[in-house]
């Protein structure tokens, strides 16, 4: 799951019929430029070299010229003018952004559509088109097809869900507003920004997406409003949650002991059946979350945290379970991971609570279960973003409305990790997640009297 948005720095998406790819725009004078080199090499045999005052590029075995400091160039043996001047910078040869269209239709002889205020170029026919309906069920739902299977970063905010595609080579529809007749989800909009396309659908309130037809299909329906009641935690007499079901051809997590009380739970989500967000073609969400629950689970440990990991493996668990296993362990509290591949630093995420739910008596309503430990949490997230910037780490305090933030009866927080820099591979290295496992500890460490109180 990545709910950041566009990320910050300048970036152009490229779209072709095998893959999709996205570079950095550099500014120089006034005028946006992208390695020419880098977006050739994804789509056939390329190489470069300087010779003389020349800039050679070799294209499927075709030369091309350019001039560093000039306009004019040979493309395959035609003669082409820049709209600006070539650069060349360390050996790397720099287009001016607006030629896109023109100069990669000469290198790759098919058409060449270019939305250069956004920054996404397709080439031939990648485009991804699609629908949107709402079937008046009770409650409504949106259903929204596309023509390709699709895996958008998901964010929820009050009165928003926005669907942000990074990857995919989607295009507005006939009208960049959709309007539905329903009070419910009455409106969605298209946008483009920054190499990548959004879909916000409005509605009054919190609306969930889920995804089916191999990932061809966006099913959206509002939040459930009627309270689904657990029983609420008394400061010293609360009786456990039973533990939870296996969800079906799943691996069944260990039950939790209710003669344990552990201090943390940390909670690698996604898992099994539910990739999470594909951070690249290779690295999935869930294989990133699991790895860092791990380690964060091992520096806990070390500093005398007695420490629950939800999934240790491969492991299919339904957001019930992650909540009815947490809450059965009756931790000071509770640390769910996600990871994304835009942006930089770490997220953190507390609850954001549906309107309309409230307790009754003795009960809590499930979908605002989290609202008696609201402060606890708060005061975790400001520990935790505290230590992340006393080690340089990036960082930004937000909330949402995550399940199962909002079931846990216990503080509870989210930590969404992106790149340190922005380089995807580095998501993935045993230093960064250590450094970042140091910050959260230290974090938990510098308010463990605070969290241990509310329990």
């Amino acid at each position: 799951m990545a709910v950041s948005g566009f990320a910050d720095e300048k970036r152009l998406s490229v779209y072709s019929g095998a893959m999709s790819y996205s570079l950095t725009v550099l500014e120089k004078n006034g005028t946006d430029y992208v390695g020419l080199l880098e977006i050739l090499q994804p789509l056939g045999s390329v190489s470069a070299r300087t010779e003389g005052r020349s800039w050679r590029l070799n294209y499927n075995g075709a030369d091309s010229e350019f001039t560093p400091g000039g306009t004019g160039a040979r493309v395959q043996g035609q003669a082409f003018d820049l709209p600006a001047n070539f650069l060349l910078e360390n050996g790397r040869g720099l287009v001016p952004l607006s030629s896109l269209p023109s100069l990669l239709q000469r290198f790759l002889g098919v058409p060449v559509n270019f939305h250069e205020a956004s920054r996404r170029l397709f080439i031939g026919n990648a485009a991804v088109h699609f629908t949107a309906q709402v079937n008046k069920t009770n409650p409504p739902i949106l259903v929204m097809n596309f023509t390709s299977p699709v895996n958008p970063m998901i964010a929820t905010e009050p009165g928003k869900l926005r669907m942000v595609f990074t990857r995919e080579p989607l295009v507005p529809p006939g009208s960049q507003t959709l309007t539905f007749d329903s009070p419910a989800i009455p409106s969605a909009t298209f946008q483009e920004n920054n190499g990548a396309a959004e879909i916000a659908v409005n509605g009054p309130v919190p609306l969930f997406a889920s995804f089916s037809n191999g990932g061809r299909t966006i099913t959206i329906t509002p939040a459930p409003q009627a309270p689904v009641h657990a029983q609420a935690p008394a400061a010293q007499s609360s009786a456990p949650l039973p533990p939870p079901q296996a969800t079906p051809g799943a691996a069944a997590p260990a039950p939790v002991s209710s003669a344990v009380h552990y201090f943390v739970v940390v909670d690698a989500s996604h898992g099994g059946d539910e990739r999470g967000a594909a951070l690249s073609d290779q690295l999935a969400e869930k294989n990133v979350t699991l790895v860092f629950a791990l380690r964060l689970g091992q520096q806990l440990q070390a500093h005398g945290f007695t420490t629950l990991v939800l999934r240790e493996g491969d492991t299919t668990m339904s957001l019930d379970q992650r909540a009815n296993m947490t809450n059965a362990a009756h931790p000071a509290i509770y640390i769910c991971l996600h990871a994304a591949s835009q942006g930089t630093g770490v997220r953190l995420y507390t609850a954001l609570f549906p309107t309309g739910a409230e307790g009754r008596g003795p009960f809590l309503d499930w979908n605002t279960a989290q609202s008696g430990f609201r402060a606890a949490s708060q005061v975790a997230q400001l520990s935790l973003a505290t230590e992340l910037r006393k080690r340089q780490i990036a960082v930004r305090s937000l909330l949402a409305p995550l399940r199962p933030l909002n079931n846990i009866t216990a503080a509870a927080v989210a930590i969404e990790i992106a790149p340190p820099a922005g380089k995807l591979a580095d998501l993935n290295s045993p230093a960064y997640q250590q450094l970042v496992a140091e910050s959260v500890t230290s974090g938990i460490e510098a308010v463990r009297d605070q969290l241990g109180a509310t329990r």
